[in-house]
């Protein structure tokens, strides 16, 4: 009795410490139709708040979250919070008809959850049907206050989504693909930040531009929302080093090319450490099957130093041939966990019932 008088005074400091350094963050999603100009044409797609990607989120571990999502399009959806743990809130998880209904037409929901146990970079998506093609965003969980990166502070986070463009209703290629029984018609480009890059027809005001300063470190937060690829990503005469995998810290590993799967994200720092100039970031898919039909374009964006020459090409990164295996392989290979793990993290009590 007495030992527990003793601690009791200390857990009560340790628990107000956790709800202190705790914040509750709102957001709402009004989802609806959204025309944008691509690859020469008008397409109508759907998007959340009229952004292409979506809005980032950004919270801190062991934040509340609670998501608004007003669905004024025509089509019913969810929103998946891609590779949150979702501890004890697994309702909220967002898998149409699996942990919810679908939010009709004129509907609304409401999700909240914490961010336990997690830092770094994760994503949500429409989860019905092929809406997540444009229905997409960051979401990004930092160490709360106090609690540093296992890594250099850097001086700017940068979020570097992945995508797929379709000069089609996404809709249409997905019902097309399920009532023939083949394979989805690919897609048309792939994009950075919602913008395919100057390889593309039409599109060579739209591309992704990352203004830096000489000297500086940037984390760059990338995000794979292609639907049906792997991707190679590069920059060019720069090194990245790999410091975290789907919110999970890794043993920094210094690369001059990322390999991403479909939904998987990969945390990197970028030194910029070489002439002031601009420097194209590019990615392209990595096929590792035979005979299996793919888009092979190249998106690309660039990295512009602080008073570069406006009047020079930025110089283009030499990305891995698409079936380049062994590249894939030894970036794969070299990534592990930090030893330890995340550190900080403040205990949360868990039990365990049964309906009978």
């Amino acid at each position: 009795m007495l030992r527990l008088l003793f601690w009791l005074p200390f857990a009560l400091v340790v628990l107000a410490s956790s709800v202190a350094s705790a914040a509750i963050v709102e957001h709402s999603f009004h989802v609806q139709n959204l025309t944008v100009r691509r690859l020469c044409s008008e397409q109508v797609v759907t998007a959340v708040n009229g952004s292409l990607p979506g809005p980032a989120i950004r919270v801190r571990e062991g934040d509340t979250l609670i998501v608004h999502v007003f669905n004024k399009s025509p089509y019913n959806l969810t929103v998946h919070w891609h590779g949150v743990f979702q501890i004890l809130s697994a309702w909220a998880d967002g898998p149409n008809m699996i942990t919810q209904c679908p939010i009709p037409p004129g509907g609304k929901y409401t999700y909240k959850f914490k961010l336990l146990q997690q830092e770094g970079t994760l994503w949500w998506h429409a989860h019905s049907s092929w809406l997540r093609a444009t229905v997409y965003g960051a979401l990004i969980i930092r160490p709360r206050s106090g609690h540093p990166y296992p890594f250099p502070k850097p001086d700017k986070e940068v979020p570097i989504l992945l995508g797929e463009w379709w000069n089609a209703n996404v809709l249409d290629v997905e019902s097309q693909a399920l009532a023939t029984g083949g394979p989805p018609n690919i897609s048309d480009a792939y994009t950075i930040n919602g913008l395919p890059g100057d390889l593309y027809n039409c599109s060579e005001n739209r591309i992704f531009k990352l203004k830096v300063q000489k000297g500086k470190t940037y984390l760059l937060r990338i995000i794979n929302a292609a639907l049906n690829n792997q991707l190679f990503f590069k920059i060019a005469n720069h090194k990245m080093t790999v410091v975290a995998v789907d919110a999970s810290y890794t043993v920094p590993y210094i690369t001059d090319v990322v390999v991403t799967g479909p939904g998987q994200t990969v945390d990197v720092l970028l030194a910029t450490d070489q002439e002031v100039g601009s420097y194209y970031m590019a990615a392209n898919a990595y096929v590792s099957a035979a005979g299996v039909e793919f888009d092979n374009t190249t998106t690309r964006g660039i990295v512009v130093y602080e008073d570069a020459p406006t009047s020079v090409t930025p110089i283009m990164p030499l990305l891995p041939a698409f079936n380049d295996t062994p590249t894939a392989h030894k970036f794969f290979t070299n990534i592990t966990g930090l030893a330890g793990g995340l550190t900080g993290f403040q205990s949360h009590g868990k039990s365990m019932s049964a309906c009978l």
